[in-house]
């Protein structure tokens, strides 16, 4: 015999709670994470705005991790291109590898902050338009917990 599990609906969220979280989207263009989680903070008990907040959370905790470990990387490469003694100024000049690496990580974090931008805009409208819209990979880890 086989079982069916209903699972209830999530209400429908007041103008109040798709405002907040609306703005926990739109302030992380401005404030990196400190919008969302101050939004997260006041409206915890609310689902519907958790789970918002905790996206753009997650969004911008990747983001920094990602962001760091490559600022260590070209911090690394241009420590390894300083010559151990000193000699001609050919030798003190950078290394083609941090050159790289640098333009690599600024292309990046300049992208991330155009993806940052693009996903504040468009699930800022689906907040506000009442949607629990997930952002691509992190939006399930995002329902899980804010317990949707």
């Amino acid at each position: 015999m086989s079982e069916t599990v209903t699972v209830a609906a999530p209400s429908a969220p007041t103008s109040d709670e798709r405002t907040l979280a609306m703005l926990a989207h739109i302030l992380q263009m401005f404030s990196w994470f400190i919008g969302p989680l101050v939004i997260l903070l006041v409206k915890r008990e609310s689902r519907f705005v958790s789970f918002h907040a905790i996206q753009a959370l997650i969004w911008q905790a990747t983001f920094a991790v990602v962001s760091t470990a490559g600022v260590f990387v070209v911090v690394a490469l241009a420590f390894i291109g300083i010559p151990v003694h000193p000699g001609s100024a050919a030798q003190n000049a950078p290394t083609l590898a941090f050159f790289a690496m640098f333009s690599a990580v600024w292309l990046f974090c300049l992208g991330g902050w155009v993806v940052t931008l693009i996903l504040a805009i468009v699930y800022g409208i689906k907040a506000n338009q009442g949607e629990w819209a997930c952002y691509p990979i992190i939006g399930g880890w995002a329902r899980r917990l804010a317990k949707v």
